[in-house]
């Protein structure tokens, strides 16, 4: 009995509509989560990004400021008595 009911009904032209309406709908909702999904990726990787724009930024100015720094305890004591540390 179920089984005559639904052959009649996926013979049926209004049937036929729904199925191809309700396909198109799955398939743009799993295009917009896709969709969603990459920009939040694209998201975190933007601040990952940044992050390690600010690392690398931090580390160079450690590594020019190293480059500067005095190389003995006499260029130390001469650079504070002519003010230039």
């Amino acid at each position: 009995m179920i089984g005559a009911l639904l052959a009649t009904l996926a013979g049926s032209a209004w049937a036929l509509t729904a199925l191809h309406y309700g396909v198109t709908a799955l398939a743009i909702l799993s295009f917009l989560l896709a969709l969603r999904r990459s920009g939040e990726r694209a998201g975190r990787l933007a601040e990952r990004l940044e992050t390690m724009e600010n690392t690398y930024e931090a580390q160079r100015r450690m590594l020019e400021a190293a480059a500067r720094r005095p190389r003995s305890r006499d260029d130390l004591a001469e650079r504070l008595r002519h003010g230039r540390f």
